[in-house]
C-alpha cells in the first residue's frame, strides 16, 4: 500500500527539538511510506523567509535568499538519499482571504513562493487554503476564486497540482468545498476525515469522498469525534475504495496521550487492515 504522514502529525516532536525536516524523512522512511508529504512548518528557515513578505511594502520583490534556496536543494538531497518522493506540500499562510488587499497580496507573494518551492521539491502537489467565513457572501467568494484560479494556473506552469483542504474559513462546509472545486479549473481536493465544522462531518463525506484527490485520516477519537469513529471510519474507507479512490494514503494522527510514532504505527496498520478487508 501507499502511505505517507502529513508532518502536522509530528507537531509535538518538531515543537520539542526532537524533530526537523531531515529527521522528518528519515523517520517517514523507517515507518515503511511512499512519499513525503511535508506541512510548511516543517520548512522552518523558509517560514522565516514568509515573514519577510508580509512586512514588505512591495511582497512581490520579495525573492529566496541563497540560504533558503540551498537549504530546499539539502532537503531535495536528503529525500533522494532515501528514495522517497514530495507528494504533497502543505503551505499554510498562502490562504486567499484577508479583509484587506494588501494582506491578501502577502498571502499570494507567499503562496507563490511555496508553489516553487514544492517544483523544486518535485513535489506532485500544493495545498492552499481559502481563508474566509463560512458564510461565504458573493463579494469573498468571487475574491477567493480569483486567487486560487490564478494559484492554479501557476502551478500548471510549475508542473504542480494545487489543492484546498476541508480545514478552516469557508473550506470546512461542505457546499462551499463543492462550490469553491466547481468554479476554479484544475483545482483539486485534499480530502481530510476529520476537519469538517461541527455537525456536517457526514455531509462532508458523502460530498467530499467523490471528489477526492487526496486524503488525510486521523483515526483517534477527540473531544468532536464519537464513540463509534472506528466503525465509522471503516465505512469511510470503504466509500473512499467503492468511490474508486486508489491515491496514497495520507495519515495526519493526532493521538491524545502524545505518543506521535506509535499514533502512526496504529494509523498504518488500522487503514491496512480495513482496505485488505474489503
Amino acid at each position: 500500500m501507499q502511505f505517507s504522514i502529513a508532518s502536522y502529525s509530528f507537531h509535538r516532536e518538531l515543537q520539542s527539538g526532537r524533530q526537523d525536516m531531515f529527521k522528518y524523512i528519515t523517520d517517514c522512511k523507517q515507518l515503511g511510506c511512499t512519499q513525503l508529504d511535508p506541512w510548511n512548518g516543517h520548512l522552518a528557515p523558509l517560514i522565516a523567509e514568509d515573514e519577510q513578505i508580509r512586512t514588505s511594502s512591495n511582497p512581490t520583490q520579495i525573492t529566496f535568499s541563497r540560504a533558503g534556496l540551498d537549504y530546499v536543494a539539502r532537503v531535495k538531497a536528503a529525500a533522494d538519499a532515501v528514495g522517497l518522493p514530495f507528494g504533497c506540500i502543505a503551505a499554510d499562510g498562502s490562504h486567499v482571504w484577508e479583509a484587506s488587499e494588501e494582506a491578501r497580496a502577502a498571502n499570494h507573494a507567499c503562496a507563490y513562493r511555496w508553489l516553487d518551492v514544492a517544483h523544486r521539491l518535485g513535489a506532485e502537489s500544493m495545498r492552499t487554503d481559502t481563508g474566509g467565513s463560512a458564510e461565504l457572501p458573493d463579494d469573498m467568494f468571487k475574491i477567493i476564486v480569483d486567487g486560487l484560479q490564478d494559484t492554479v494556473n501557476k502551478g500548471r506552469e510549475l508542473g504542480v497540482r494545487v489543492s484546498i483542504e476541508n480545514h478552516w474559513g469557508a473550506s470546512n462546509i461542505p457546499k462551499n468545498v463543492v462550490r469553491f472545486l466547481d468554479a476554479v479549473d484544475g483545482l483539486t481536493l485534499l480530502f481530510d476525515s476529520r476537519n469538517w465544522a461541527k455537525g456536517m462531518r457526514e455531509e462532508g463525506w458523502q460530498v467530499g469522498v467523490p471528489l477526492a484527490k487526496d486524503v488525510h485520516i486521523d483515526i483517534f477519537k477527540t473531544q468532536e469525534n464519537p464513540e463509534t469513529l472506528e466503525q465509522d471510519l471503516t465505512r469511510l474507507i470503504k466509500m473512499l475504495v467503492d468511490a474508486g479512490y486508489h491515491g496514497c494514503w495520507g495519515i495526519e494522527s493526532l493521538p491524545p496521550d502524545g505518543d506521535e510514532y506509535e499514533g502512526i504505527r496504529k494509523s498504518m496498520a488500522f487503514i491496512e487492515k480495513t482496505v485488505a478487508a474489503l
